[in-house]
């Protein structure tokens, strides 16, 4: 059972993040160099766990075949998965290389390093590569998680919210 001071502090750590319901605007390059706004693909009635990454993360080289595998779970029925490269446009060749290295079967696009562009997804300052966001299918942001995030953690995350927010929902 989940106390009550359990749900303010949950609700206080939600209140920010409500404000970005309807997904970001942030444009982006994809490796054509054409310019993508993540709001695309964020907020359509899926799913969307956007993966911040960059070539030479040790973690991100290890741990990508996840989102892999969650996006072709889940990208006919549910959700997507949206990689971003922060590696900058001037090192496309390089990020280019981590997409092909890995297979990534997803749709990836390049930020430039700054933290006032990562800001712009809604969970506050950019710490580092893996970042993990993701949003509701109607683009709220939900979730944020800095480090190794697994398939079978964001099956279970997106199961355990949908089934708490239903109406008649069960309580943890």
């Amino acid at each position: 059972m989940v106390s009550q001071r359990s749900r303010l502090i949950l609700l206080a750590l939600l209140i920010p993040l409500m404000a970005w319901a309807g997904g970001p605007s942030i444009v982006l390059k994809d490796f054509a160099g054409k310019d993508r706004n993540v709001n695309e693909f964020i907020g359509k009635g899926k799913w969307a766990v956007v993966v911040a990454w960059a070539h030479d993360c040790h973690i991100c080289n290890q741990e990508i075949y996840h989102m892999n595998a969650f996006h072709d779970a889940h990208k006919d029925k549910d959700a997507i998965v949206l990689g971003v490269s922060i590696d900058g446009y001037d090192q496309k060749e390089l990020a280019k290389a981590f997409v092909d290295k890995h297979s990534l079967r997803f749709l990836n696009l390049i930020a430039e390093p700054e933290q006032e562009v990562m800001m712009k997804f809604g969970a506050g300052p950019f710490i580092g590569t893996p970042t993990y966001y993701v949003y509701t299918p109607d683009g709220e942001l939900v979730g944020q998680n800095v480090g190794a995030v697994t398939k079978q953690e964001l099956d279970d995350f997106i199961k355990n919210y949908t089934a708490e927010t239903k109406p008649g929902g069960k309580e943890s």
